[in-house]
């Protein structure tokens, strides 16, 4: 269970330190270029730690897919962004993958 917090704690890292990429201004502002650095070194930290019992082909899967979603969420909400209906299909078929591999998948580390 303890490697299931880990792939959490490094998804929600990751998409934190995504998040502030835009707000980093190219690294010119310091604030926001810290929560990257620091956001993607917990992210790759916790993900590595993850990978000791999750194979990395779920791993990865499940931290891009959540990954988008949240993303895509935090753009709307911060920056305006908006998604036509494909953009929404698209994401919907990456839930959907997400929901497979976890309730249907016999993949074993």
């Amino acid at each position: 269970m303890k490697y299931w917090l880990f792939l959490l704690i490094a998804i929600l890292t990751e998409v934190m330190a995504t998040s502030a990429l835009k707000a980093s201004a190219g690294f010119t502002r310091l604030l926001p270029s810290l929560i990257v650095v620091v956001g993607y070194g917990i992210s790759f930290y916790t993900m590595s730690l993850a990978l000791e019992a999750i194979p990395v082909g779920i791993a990865y899967a499940i931290w891009s897919g959540i990954g988008i979603v949240l993303i895509t969420a935090i753009a709307w909400i911060l920056y305006g962004q908006e998604l036509d209906l494909w953009a929404i299909i698209g994401i919907s078929f990456i839930v959907i993958g997400v929901v497979i591999l976890n309730a249907l998948s016999k993949v074993e580390a």
